[in-house]
């Protein structure tokens, strides 16, 4: 009797879990079915296959001058968000500090804070000590929220090895900063590649904080915004969005990968 319900228990959550990765992405999957569509609306049935849309799209100055953009303020928000959460993880997992589970939520609230809201506060502080929007103020405001990510992965990391293995670098004489660079490093880089890959995706891909801190200098993300204001333009939008949709899973895939390999 046990047996047939956890079976149908089973049937009922294969259901349940199938239902909702169906509706979660199949409108994501679609993307890639229209940017081949011989036509310029996202309709059913597909007139045919055609890959002008994705010519159209390598063509086309302005998207590629929005994707160096984007491609800048990624990198540099992935290398400077892992520094600060490296430094973040190393205090509170390897210190006695008051208040750290303060701290901890103090760190997090970024996490928790509406972008929209952000995006004004960090708007109003910018411009009211006249500071010029660019590509720096948008990589301040990706810092702020990829921080945490960053912080986080980099804890789970550096609390799962065996902290003795620094203590006995340094019972040998290794200094802490070539403890750090000769132990800690090698073992935390897993870590580190995942907390460099995540962030720099979740900088690719934001878009409120780049619309409101942006000046005249776009990022992908609003130059996608902006172009589906065009009937026109819409085919050549999904191409890129078929693109970055793939690249984006890529990235985080191997960010996963990271992040579950294990140390030597």
């Amino acid at each position: 009797m046990n047996v047939r319900v956890s079976r149908a228990k089973m049937g009922w959550l294969g259901l349940y879990a199938a239902t909702y990765l169906t509706f979660i992405y199949l409108p994501v999957l679609l993307l890639p079915v229209f940017s081949f569509n011989d036509a310029i609306y996202v309709a059913f049935p597909i007139k045919g296959f055609t890959l002008k849309w994705w010519e159209e799209m390598v063509a086309h100055e302005g998207m590629l001058q929005s994707l160096r953009n984007s491609l800048k303020v990624g990198v540099a928000v992935s290398i400077i968000s892992t520094v600060f959460g490296v430094l973040a993880a190393k205090a509170f997992t390897r210190y006695r500090m008051p208040g750290s589970r303060a701290l901890t939520g103090f760190f997090s609230i970024p996490l928790v804070i509406p972008l929209i809201i952000l995006g004004i506060a960090l708007l109003t502080v910018l411009t009211t000590v006249g500071v010029s929007l660019s590509l720096y103020t948008i990589m301040l405001g990706h810092v702020v929220i990829c921080v945490p990510f960053a912080m986080f992965i980099m804890i789970s990391r550096l609390e799962g090895f065996d902290q003795s293995v620094e203590e006995a670098a340094q019972d040998l004489g290794e200094t802490p900063w070539m403890t750090f660079w000769r132990v800690t490093f090698p073992l935390a880089l897993p870590g580190i590649m995942a907390s460099m890959l995540l962030t720099f995706t979740i900088s690719f891909d934001e878009f409120l904080l780049a619309f409101f801190l942006a000046g005249d200098q776009l990022t992908l993300p609003i130059y996608i915004w902006g172009q589906l204001r065009f009937p026109k333009k819409l085919p050549s939008v999904l191409a890129l969005g078929s693109a970055i949709l793939l690249a984006t899973t890529i990235l985080v895939t191997v960010a996963m990968m990271f992040v579950r390999r294990k140390g030597d």
